[in-house]
């Protein structure tokens, strides 16, 4: 086993992921030192794939939701850079390479991987809302790279990620810039548009305080 420093961690939150888990995992494992799965709660086989693919796997004991999974995986997180990437395919992990750089260049704290377009129209709302008073680019993004210390340091509060992790990180002066990616044709399940109505009263919080000048 090899003492070497982990460079690159990869987070990913998982609920009842198991017919796409495995695929994602070994087209993952090339681009990163350390891969976590967070089980949250899931009722199929997630954790048992996972861990028999080789990821370090974190099993909620219920159901929590995207974020929660996220912190949870950040917390045991071993890597100088934390990747965060969602389970289901839709991110391409060879856009992974191109994520670090900012960072390795000492130009960025955040990146993140910015889609043409977000997919879901409720995203495309809370993007534009994020970006009414900071300029912080595709908020709602699944992929994004940060430095650990950034990461760890963030409480992340809402519904979802959309706009709040962003606005989390500018505000403890977080250099944050977007790269280009590629992103997959997915289906995300309805449910998700709630979460994303939910996430409105977490994100006008944070643009008032800016509006104010805190």
């Amino acid at each position: 086993m090899s003492d070497a420093p982990i460079q690159t961690s990869a987070v990913i939150p998982a609920f009842n992921e198991a017919s796409r888990i495995a695929k994602t995992l070994q087209e993952l494992r090339p681009h990163v030192d350390e891969i976590i799965v967070v089980d949250d709660g899931s009722r199929d086989q997630t954790a048992k794939i996972a861990r028999e693919l080789g990821a370090c796997v974190v099993q909620q004991p219920r159901n929590q939701g995207y974020i929660q999974a996220i912190k949870a995986g950040i917390a045991v997180a071993k890597g100088e850079i934390i990747i965060t990437i969602d389970a289901d395919g839709e991110f391409n992990p060879t856009d992974i390479t191109a994520l670090v750089a900012p960072i390795h260049a000492g130009v960025a704290d955040m990146v993140q991987g910015q889609r043409q377009t977000p997919p879901r129209p409720s995203e495309r709302f809370l993007t534009w809302l994020a970006t009414q008073k900071t300029t912080v680019g595709d908020s709602g993004t699944g992929l994004r790279a940060m430095r650990s210390s950034l990461a760890k340091s963030l409480h992340i509060p809402g519904a979802c990620i959309c706009g709040v992790l962003s606005l989390e990180a500018a505000s403890k002066g977080a250099k944050i810039v977007d790269v280009p990616i590629h992103l997959r044709t997915n289906t995300k399940p309805r449910r998700i548009a709630w979460f994303h109505l939910r996430q409105v009263f977490y994100l006008l919080p944070w643009l008032i305080r800016s509006y104010k000048g805190r």
